[in-house]
């Protein structure tokens, strides 16, 4: 079959960076090329020439991406229309987050209109905590695929082929019959990740947009065994691939796209010592001469592995601090405290290594005082990035039941308010009430003071600084990697 796989847009069309390749349907249209099927990963998202780099910012830009829905021949939307036709597709499958579910429903209807007769998924994130929601208000979607989708669009790609309309038996599945939405039972997390194979970068929709660095995206691991309530990630038995694989991926990708600078996407790179410690070595032992950066948890390193990572070739780590209350950290079930947050700060700037603090305010019960401990924790650990975010509700979490308890969320969307609501508002019963403790208007002063001074913390020289000194490799190694953050520290800097 022809399987056209769609990461739909949302940054491009207001002009912001959007890194990486799609690596959910990349890894997934490899499977299928694997198994027979003709496939092509469209990335409709990949932005050329960005004009914006400072997210805090990313709101201000909604108006314009709601209005695209409505522009006859935007030239994103028409690009959109015009890869779907042209490829012929005997299936489409859409991967959305929540905040991009407008978009991917948009996609779906351009997909019926090139292609009628072609049916088409829906999956990831969105999929997986909203499926009968999105099967209601997009009569678009003939399927959505829940959590983990491999196994489950193999299926059902076999069912088609055979023409066979008995969709009953495909765990993980929910689909249409004779007018109504079948949920079928879920799928057992946690699949054997190692005997996946890693993605085919050249499966990708003009694959020459991306910048090596863009191309060094990878897992090593899938899952997380944490239960912070505001995340939606469901996997908790986290499945790992050997060593000796991602480094035959990483060789592979620097061989085809020079790339030196590499991502690991886990959730928390550092939950099984052991295995990064193997990695680790494995890196230094064959002389794999890249950098690469992580995300992980402070309460999952120390003094001994920092050094070793950093010898690996680790530049950069980012990490969840979330907030300086100690009452909020543990509302979201954070698993952390804020002793261990400066313990593992000291840390992290004794090893030399680049690290970003990430940080969140308006969560549901959060009050003034909360917030301004954040600002006050901020200037002690001085991450050497920080960045802020406004809660958004996320179906699928602990803290989107907890804010629907309190009236600040509403469980259910219409299609409509999917296309006229901001996306950063989605699934709020008021869009102007962010918080049940403090006033609107107080809210909104309040957020304007501690994104400027996150803003003001990241420009300083010396942060600045430190971040290039930690590519210095990769840019001695691909100068154009230089040029290319140089624009976007100017975007940023003088961003008001």
């Amino acid at each position: 079959m022809r399987v056209l796989l769609i990461s739909p847009p949302f940054y491009r069309v207001i002009g912001f960076y959007n890194r990486y390749f799609p690596f959910g349907i990349a890894s997934l249209g490899t499977l299928l090329r694997d198994l027979g099927h003709t496939v092509l990963v469209y990335d409709a998202d990949v932005t050329e020439n960005p004009t914006n780099i400072d997210y805090a910012r990313l709101p201000e830009k909604y108006p314009e991406y709601l209005r695209s829905f409505h522009e006859e021949g935007h030239p994103v939307w028409s690009e959109v229309s015009r890869v779907i036709a042209d490829f012929r597709p005997d299936l489409v499958g859409i991967s959305a987050f929540t905040t991009f579910a407008a978009s991917a429903f948009h996609v779906a209807a351009l997909s019926k209109r090139a292609a009628p007769q072609c049916p088409v998924v829906l999956g990831g994130p969105h999929a997986t905590a909203k499926d009968e929601e999105a099967m209601a208000v997009c009569g678009e979607f003939d399927f959505a695929v829940r959590g983990e989708g491999e196994e489950t669009l193999v299926e059902l790609l076999g069912a088609l082929e055979r023409r066979d309309q008995g969709f009953g038996g495909i765990v993980g599945l929910t689909w249409r019959s004779q007018g109504r939405v079948v949920r079928n039972p879920p799928r057992q997390r946690g699949a054997a990740v190692d005997r996946l194979p890693f993605p085919d970068r050249s499966l990708l929709f003009n694959e020459k947009k991306y910048s090596s660095e863009d191309m060094g995206l990878l897992m090593t691991s899938r899952g997380c065994p944490y239960s912070c309530t505001y995340c939606a990630t469901d996997i908790k038995r986290v499945g790992y691939r050997s060593a000796q694989g991602v480094i035959a991926e990483i060789k592979a990708v620097k061989q085809r796209y020079g790339t030196t600078q590499f991502t690991f996407k886990d959730d928390s790179f550092t939950v099984n010592r052991k295995r990064v410690v193997e990695l680790c070595e494995q890196l230094i032992a064959q002389k794999v001469r890249v950098r690469w950066e992580c995300n992980t948890r402070l309460n999952l390193i120390d003094e001994e592995l920092l050094r070793l990572m950093k010898r690996a070739g680790c530049n950069f780590i980012k990490v969840g601090i979330e907030s300086g209350s100690e009452r909020v950290l543990k509302e979201m079930r954070k698993g952390i405290d804020l002793d261990q947050v400066r313990r593992a700060a000291v840390l992290l700037r004794q090893s030399g290594i680049h690290w970003t603090g990430y940080f969140m305010m308006g969560v549901p019960g959060e009050t003034r005082e909360d917030v301004e401990q954040t600002l006050e924790f901020l200037g002690e650990v001085r991450p050497d990035l920080a960045l802020i975010g406004v809660y958004e509700p996320f179906p699928g979490t602990a803290m989107f039941d907890e804010g629907v308890r309190r009236g600040l969320v509403r469980p259910d969307m219409g299609r409509e308010d999917f296309f006229s609501v901001a996306p950063n508002d989605y699934y709020k019963a008021d869009p102007a009430v962010q918080s049940d403790t403090i006033a609107p208007e107080d809210f909104l002063r309040l957020e304007g003071e501690v994104k400027r001074a996150f803003h003001d913390h990241n420009k300083k020289l010396g942060n600045v600084l430190k971040m290039g000194w930690a590519k210095a490799a990769v840019y001695a190694s691909e100068p154009s990697a230089l040029f290319s953050d140089l624009k976007k520290y100017v975007s940023y800097r003088w961003a008001s």
